[in-house]
């Protein structure tokens, strides 16, 4: 029982960081315009994320726009598109494997099949976990390194998003569901490794049953043919008082 609830708890995490991560891949406040110098009296706040970038003006008007070509984008960006879906995708596929090797489910077979399924999942969430956590860090020591540099004007300095924590903390997630999988699932086994599917409990005693009267049956039958001729007798014959 407490393996099974450490697979829920995992489960949760898990979903937990993909929704986490799949919000991170679209919002659009990867790095923020930060307000140092003569920045802090504009009226323009900036956001760039990994397909748009956004414009925020004190008038309330809100203005994006979108990021079409690929090849001119700097390459940590590049790799942080890319790595973002790839974590998507994985953390999905392991959620997938991870309904089949729940053990408080009935589907995914037997005992080894579920195992199997439990560990591949966890692996998926590592994995993804990985995924995430590379754009992330990546992504936030290009932005604190422009902040520092002297040589970049400050209305072209940026502080990291809310986007990256998101994704920080997605990461987190999914390494410590993955973790919970494998480790959920390691170990050796006692006792048979598939699952025996066995009848309900009436139709087992009247299975029973139907077999202690055909024993019957055949006993009684038995002991009727092992009778000699004269036990068989069941009148008087003529010869008995001659």
């Amino acid at each position: 029982m407490a393996s099974t609830g450490m697979q829920i708890f995992g489960f949760v995490l898990a979903l937990l960081g993909i929704m986490g991560a799949m919000v991170a891949t679209l919002l659009p406040n990867w790095k923020v315009s930060a307000d140092v110098g003569s920045n802090i009296i504009t009226a323009i706040s900036q956001m760039q994320g990994l397909w748009m970038d956004c414009t925020w003006y004190s008038t309330g008007m809100f203005s994006c726009t979108l990021k079409y070509s690929v090849l001119s984008l700097p390459a940590y960006l590049q790799t942080a598109r890319t790595t973002m879906v790839l974590c998507c995708v994985l953390a999905a596929m392991g959620l997938c494997l991870a309904s089949l090797g729940l053990k408080c489910t009935r589907w995914g077979g037997g005992r080894r099949s579920k195992r199997h399924a439990a560990i591949a999942s966890g692996g998926c969430f590592v994995a993804a976990g990985f995924l995430c956590l590379v754009p992330a860090s990546w992504f936030t020591n290009e932005v604190i390194t422009n902040f520092l540099d002297s040589s970049v004007p400050e209305s072209n300095k940026f502080e990291p998003g809310g986007a990256v924590y998101v994704a920080f903390v997605s990461a987190g997630f999914l390494f410590v569901g993955g973790s919970i999988f494998c480790m959920s699932c390691s170990g050796k086994r006692h006792g048979p490794q598939d699952l025996v599917l066995l009848p309900p409990p009436d139709k087992l005693l009247l299975q029973q049953q139907q077999q202690q009267l055909l024993q019957q049956q055949q006993e009684l039958q038995h002991q009727y043919c092992s009778l000699s001729p004269l036990d068989n007798k069941t009148g008087y014959s003529l010869q008995d008082y001659v």
